[in-house]
């Protein structure tokens, strides 16, 4: 009887991991080129983007093997490098402490930035040009599905390039 609980605790724990990412609809789901390269990040290589309502989760591949993921929900962005961070935390340490919280959040679901600040355009294509005196100066694309974001005060850039 013991035996016959650990199987069948230990079959639904294997088919809920599974059934979490089947759950995700094909519209949901996107591979890409996905480059990020900040003073303490620097990824460039193919990934694939999961999007849900409350969540969204990012992994880029180097030579077929996950070499980071980043999951990012209504509060927190985990790093599989790091632990997971308040949002606004993770733009201090990570990006620049001014963005807004949902910066990078924004930027992987192709969604204007800064709630829609300098937005020329409308729909899936778009452009922002935001700048703030010495704390930034960015321009943010979004064209058929692709997206570049690049502060040049920071030298920050990010780009998704849809596959």
């Amino acid at each position: 009887m013991y035996i016959k609980k650990i199987f069948i605790f230990t079959l639904i724990t294997a088919l809920s991991g599974c059934v979490s990412k089947a759950l995700i609809e094909k519209d949901n789901q996107e591979s890409a080129f996905i480059k990020i390269l900040t003073p303490k990040i620097r990824y460039a290589d193919m990934g694939f983007i999961y999007r849900g309502d409350s969540f969204l989760k990012v992994e880029i591949y180097a030579m077929g093997q996950p070499v980071v993921k980043f999951d990012i929900n209504e509060v927190n962005i985990c790093m599989s490098t790091l632990e997971c961070m308040e949002k606004g935390e993770f733009n201090r340490d990570m990006l620049v402490k001014s963005y807004p919280p949902t910066l990078l959040e924004n930027i992987f679901r192709g969604k204007p930035i800064f709630d829609g600040k300098n937005l020329k355009g409308d729909g899936d294509s778009f452009v922002q040009n935001i700048t703030d005196g010495r704390d930034y100066n960015i321009i943010y694309e979004v064209t058929d599905g692709n997206r570049k974001f690049y502060d040049k005060i920071n030298k920050i850039k990010i780009e998704v390039k849809s596959i």
